[in-house]
């Protein structure tokens, strides 16, 4: 739009601006209403910001009465004179190209036809047709070469010029009877560049659906075609045009996409109107890619300024390329360069942020005065060094893009991380992780027992019971919770679904649908307790294949639909760490190596992270911590393999880290997986020893503390232990409010053989905000509740299948 503000189409469909607060660039959203569903471009016409949906519609950006933007539809109205055959109003676009005076746009509709709108306010629409006998694929150039004078592509990959003050209006370009194989050209935007065989000669460079640079030039009132080419084993997708108004050499220059991903730099010199038919001489610089990142194919980048180029990333982030000390994340607009200086034309790449939506870590500017204003941009009024600041600018630059590695290559620390390696699950793993699963927040929640049985435990009408759901094979786990339907694993790998069918229960087998697999896990948690999930068209749930291999299974309006993800390349998958609860668009995983993957499910692509050598993850799910849900900042809760529990957290300054947290005494190891969250600063965990430890954040500082298990002895006498370091602090808590909640025990030596209240490892289950539900080693439940501000265990839950209490109810589920 401006050198201050770029206007961004994200992969996912989201749009947000880029815009340089006279600080730093900041990011705005943009977003198309929820109705409108992806967008795909945005136009900006006489200072009038259009954006064009993936459904072809077109919608006008406008200010509320309290100035604030909406998106309102803006419908093609054509007068009485037009050619439009079919009044029909919905008119579907395809593409549009902004002419230079930005003061009309041209489109070509998706039955292939050819329209202009000048000026938004009154809209003026004139449909130009098509070609006879052909259809409107691409505009090339919009009235650049000439005043007036289209070219197009159609579908077919011939050359069209339009120009409706001649007749005929459209005129075809024939092909040159002299190359040995036919051009199809490719329906990209073009290159038009004025001079380069002479003063008066135009030149419009186009790509051909084999990826080749070919050149229609006009001197001397004759068109020719000129062959240039394509780097050897690389064949071209897009065209940036660096014309001599911005060029810092005074060339010609285009820049072109590969369809690996390269960025190549094609130098045309001029030709003196003596040796205008000789062949032109090429050179060919490869600027390759940023580090761990390609560009996408198929779209052109943006001239920012003379030596600034923008490049979308094929892993939805942006990419600068520019002359080495001239741009990058922390430089705004340079001041316009001067013709005496000398520059030296080395190119450097400097890697952009996403915001969310395409599963990056750009955080939305605010209304807050500070840096981060999206409208001006103020210092911050603290008492930092300006050491301090530098290398936080560093650190945001640079530090931040090292941890997302390719997985194909080696980690930066020049040491492999055994991808190949294999990983052999131990027994009853998906009882072990999937046994418990919350289906209502303190009404119902879901138990698989290790026979095989689905047990429900349900509060109906103040009463609490046992509802057992027959099936006829016995389930290993339940992996999953989407509007009210429960996704379970059978014996056999089978993924179930029980959902409700009228007024009955009924079963689905999903693993028996097209292109179904077996599964063997899925993700950790389902949704923040306490906050109402919203429901999208994009909703998928994904599950680890017993191939190793990442499965996305599509639930949103219950159109189900397998696809796989596959996995890094020579690893394979051993769980989910987590689903887009950390990140939206973004599945961590852990693989068979005990390392930590990503997939984006919006690029399909696949990253690992940076990770020591010493830091071998267990293969177990992981739990995800947010300091709240508008900001960035969080962590991942993973445990290692030796059994202690490691962060890998997320700040918008520091980037990525790994922090050890070890385990609350050096005798017990940490064992099953993290539990829930709450709060964004409690996490809890379970110990070889049967306790459970609260992980908490006091006044900037990690803090252990014991709280034990649900016994008659533990509550009537000293309850919980805090950790601090090495040395251990008590604080005694009366009893005497809970000791009715629990089973009286006589004499502790005489207490039911069947009774072990210490905690199994079960993965536990969050029931409420305030609530956790835990396994005990005899079978039985128990629950963590906060009272007053401190976890305490509030009562245990008999269950079907444990021989220690043997009072509960149970129903049969239709």
């Amino acid at each position: 739009m401006s050198e201050t503000s770029v206007w961004v189409t994200g992969a996912s469909g989201s749009i947000y601006e880029r815009f340089w607060n006279g600080l730093q660039w900041v990011i705005a959203p943009h977003d198309l209403p929820v109705s409108a569903g992806y967008a795909v471009s945005v136009f900006m016409v006489n200072q009038t910001i259009l954006a064009m949906s993936e459904s072809g519609l077109l919608y006008q950006m406008k200010l509320t009465e309290e100035s604030q933007p909406i998106w309102v539809e803006f419908i093609p109205v054509f007068d009485q004179t037009s050619k439009v055959t079919d009044q029909n109003p919905a008119i579907r676009l395809s593409s549009g190209v902004i002419s230079n005076d930005r003061e009309r746009i041209y489109f070509c509709t998706k039955n292939g036809a050819l329209l202009e709108l000048h000026g938004v306010d009154p809209p003026r629409w004139t449909n130009h047709g098509q070609p006879s006998g052909a259809s409107v694929a691409a505009i090339t150039d919009a009235a650049t070469i000439r005043p007036g004078v289209l070219f197009i592509v159609s579908a077919a990959g011939d050359l069209y010029e339009y120009d409706q003050t001649s007749k005929p209006a459209w005129k075809k370009h024939i092909h040159s009877q002299g190359f040995a194989k036919e051009i199809s050209l490719a329906p990209f935007k073009t290159c038009s560049l004025h001079g380069i065989s002479g003063a008066h000669s135009v030149s419009l460079f186009l790509l051909t659906k084999g990826g080749e640079l070919f050149e229609r030039r006009l001197n001397q009132r004759k068109w020719k075609w000129v062959h240039h080419g394509n780097p050897k084993g690389h064949p071209l997708t897009s065209i940036t045009c660096i014309s001599q108004d911005v060029s810092v050499e005074n060339t010609n220059l285009l820049f072109l996409t590969t369809a690996a991903g390269f960025v190549f730099e094609y130098q045309i010199p001029k030709i003196s109107d003596s040796s205008q038919d000789q062949e032109i001489g090429e050179i060919w610089l490869n600027h390759k890619h940023p580090a761990q990142a390609k560009a996408a194919r198929g779209i052109p980048g943006l001239i920012l300024q003379a030596g600034r180029i923008m490049f979308p990333l094929d892993d939805g982030r942006l990419a600068e390329l520019h002359l080495s000390g001239l741009g990058g994340e922390n430089l705004g607009p340079n001041p316009p360069f001067s013709a005496r200086r000398k520059i030296l034309p080395k190119y450097v790449w400097s890697l952009l942020d996403a915001p969310e939506t395409e599963g990056w870590n750009a955080e939305y500017c605010s209304d807050d005065r500070g840096p981060s204003n999206c409208i001006v941009g103020s210092k911050d009024e603290t008492n930092e060094l300006p050491s301090q600041r530098s290398s936080s600018r560093w650190r945001k630059d640079s530090r931040i893009q090292q941890n997302y590695l390719s997985p194909s290559s080696p980690a930066s620390d020049g040491i492999l991380s055994n991808a190949g390696q294999e990983y052999n699950f131990p027994d009853k793993w998906i009882n072990t992780h999937f046994r418990l699963r919350l289906m209502q927040g303190r009404v119902s929640f879901f138990l698989i027992t290790e026979s095989g049985y689905t047990f429900e435990y349900l509060n109906t009408e103040k009463v609490w019971l046992w509802l057992r759901h027959e099936h006829q094979t016995a389930m290993e786990g339940v992996l999953g919770n989407y509007n009210g339907s429960l996704f379970l694993v059978d014996e056999q790998g089978s993924l179930m679904i029980r959902e409700r069918s009228s007024n009955d229960l009924a079963w689905v087998n999903c693993t028996s649908m097209k292109r179904g697999r077996q599964v063997i896990g899925g993700p950790p948690w389902d949704n923040t307790p306490g906050l109402t999930p919203k429901a999208k068209v994009e909703d998928a749930i994904f599950f680890v294949s017993r191939s190793g291999t990442l499965l996305q299974f599509s639930v949103a309006l219950r159109k189900y639909k397998w696809k796989d993800c596959k996995s890094p390349p020579s690893v394979k998958i051993a769980s989910i760490i987590d689903q887009e609860g950390f990140r939206e668009n973004i599945v961590f995983v852990v693989g068979g190596n005990g390392r930590l993957y990503q997939y984006n499910k919006v690029t399909e692509l696949w990253h690992e992270h940076h990770q020591s050598q010493h830091l071998v993850l267990s293969r177990s799910p992981g739990t995800a911590m947010r300091s709240s849900p508008t900001s960035l900042r969080g962590s991942l809760f993973m445990l290692l393999e030796d059994g202690g529990l490691v962060e890998y957290q997320w700040g918008s300054l520091e980037g990525w880290n790994w922090i050890e947290h070890g385990t609350p005494y050096t005798n017990v190891a940490l064992i099953g997986a993290t539990g829930p969250c709450f709060g964004g600063s409690e996490l809890f965990v379970t110990s070889s020893d049967g306790s459970v430890y609260l992980r908490y954040l006091d006044q900037g500082g990690w803090k252990w503390k014991d709280c034990g298990y649900p016994h008659a002895g533990y509550m009537g006498d000293k309850s919980e232990k805090q950790i601090e370091g090495k040395s251990e602090k008590y604080e005694i808590y009366s009893g005497e409010e809970l000791a009715d909640i629990f089973e009286k025990v006589e004499d502790d030596s005489d207490s039911d053989k069947h009774c072990d209240p210490k905690v199994a490892s079960t993965r536990p289950i969050p029931f409420s905000e305030d609530s956790v539900i835990f396994e005990l080693r005899d079978g039985r439940l128990a629950e963590l509740r906060r009272m007053e501000d401190k976890w305490l265990w509030s009562r245990t839950i008999g269950t079907p299948t444990s021989l220690c209490m043997a009072n509960f109810w149970t129903s049969l589920a239709s």
